[in-house]
C-alpha cells in the first residue's frame, strides 16, 4: 500500500530492494560526527527519474538525525548544532543562484497550529537585514541581503501563498526564494529529526491530501529552495507499518499484505494524522537549526 509522504528520500526506499537501481534517480550518502548526522543526496536527473518517482526533475538533500545522536550531552548537542547549520548553509549556497543578493525568505503555514507552524516559527529567528542594509549600507559589506514574510494560509488570508509570494517577488525582485514549511513523512521515526532541502520547489499541503498551488521556479520565475521537516505521519502508514510486521513474522508475502491492506484503506482510520506528544518543544527546537542554517548562509 502506497505510503504518504513529503520526503524523496522516503519515496526512494519504498522500491523493492536496498541496492535496486531507480532509472534516472541518482543516490549518495555521506555521514557526519561518527554517524550522529546522515546527509542523503537524491537526484532526480529526467522525466523517467521523475515518474517512477512522482516528484519534480531537481535535486533533494536529506539531513537526519540518527538515533546515535539523540542521546547526546550537552557538549555534544551543541556541537551537533554547529555542524547541522553548517550542513544548511553550505547546502543552500549550493542550491543558490550565482547572481544576484537578495533574498527573500518566506515561513509557510498556520502559527496557531503547532504542527503546521514550522514557517513562523523559523522567522522568529531569521535574521532580516533589508531594512537595515537600505540605510547603512556602508557599514555593512560582505553578507546577503534577507526579506522574509509569514505569508499564512488560506483560511485567514482568502488567498493562495502563491498569490501573495508574487506579488512581493514582484516589488522587491529578489533573486531567490527560500520557502520554509512542515512536512509529512512516512516514519515516525523522521518527525522533527530530518530536514530536507531541494531546489524543486514544494506544493503546500500535498502530504495531508490537501494541494494548493505549487511554489516554484516556473510559478514564480526566480529559483526556489524549498526546506521542510516533517511533522506529521499519517496514521494509516502507523497501522500499515505495524501490520506488515506482524504479518511478515506469520509467514504471510509481501504481495499478500498488500492485498489484505488494500481491501480496507482509509476506511478504519479516515483521514487522521498523528504528531509527537511534545511537538510544541521538538517544532521550535528543529526551527531554531533551520534558522540558524539560514542566518548562516545569509552572512557567509
Amino acid at each position: 500500500m502506497e505510503r504518504r509522504t513529503d520526503l524523496a528520500l522516503e519515496v526512494r526506499e519504498s522500491f523493492p530492494g536496498d541496492n535496486v537501481e531507480v532509472s534516472g534517480v541518482v543516490l549518495e550518502e555521506e555521514n557526519y560526527l561518527d554517524g550522529r548526522i546522515r546527509l542523503t543526496i537524491l537526484s532526480i536527473k529526467n522525466e523517467k527519474g521523475q515518474e517512477q518517482m512522482r516528484k519534480p526533475i531537481g535535486n533533494y538533500i536529506t539531513l537526519e538525525l540518527t538515533e546515535k545522536g539523540k542521546y547526546d550531552d550537552d557538549d555534544e548537542r551543541e556541537k551537533t548544532a554547529q555542524t547541522i547549520e553548517m550542513i544548511i548553509a553550505q547546502t543552500i549556497q549550493k542550491l543558490a543562484p550565482k547572481e544576484g543578493n537578495v533574498y527573500l525568505a518566506a515561513g509557510l503555514g498556520n502559527r496557531f497550529a503547532t504542527p503546521d507552524a514550522l514557517g513562523p516559527f523559523v522567522l522568529d529567528d531569521v535574521q532580516v537585514n533589508r531594512h537595515i542594509k537600505e540605510y547603512f549600507h556602508d557599514l555593512m559589506t560582505g553578507s546577503r541581503t534577507l526579506c522574509a514574510v509569514a505569508p499564512g494560509v488560506m483560511g485567514q488570508t482568502g488567498m493562495e501563498s502563491r498569490e501573495i509570494l508574487g506579488g512581493i517577488i514582484h516589488e522587491v525582485k529578489p533573486c531567490c526564494l527560500l520557502v520554509v514549511d512542515s512536512l509529512a513523512a512516512a516514519s515516525v521515526h523522521r518527525l522533527c529529526t530530518t530536514i530536507q532541502i531541494t531546489d524543486a520547489g514544494i506544493c503546500p499541503g500535498a502530504g495531508i491530501g490537501n494541494n494548493r498551488n505549487a511554489i516554484n521556479e516556473k510559478e514564480l520565475g526566480i529559483p526556489v529552495i524549498a526546506i521542510g521537516v516533517p511533522t506529521v505521519v499519517d496514521a494509516s502508514t502507523i497501522v500499515s507499518e505495524c501490520m506488515e510486521n506482524t504479518l511478515l513474522k506469520e509467514g504471510y508475502t509481501l504481495e499478500q499484505i498488500d492485498l489484505f491492506q488494500k481491501s480496507f484503506a482509509g476506511e478504519m482510520i479516515g483521514q487522521l494524522f498523528v504528531t509527537p506528544k511534545d511537538i510544541d518543544e521538538q517544532i521550535r527546537e528543529i526551527g531554531k537549526l533551520v534558522a540558524r542554517g539560514i542566518n548562516a548562509f545569509i552572512d557567509a
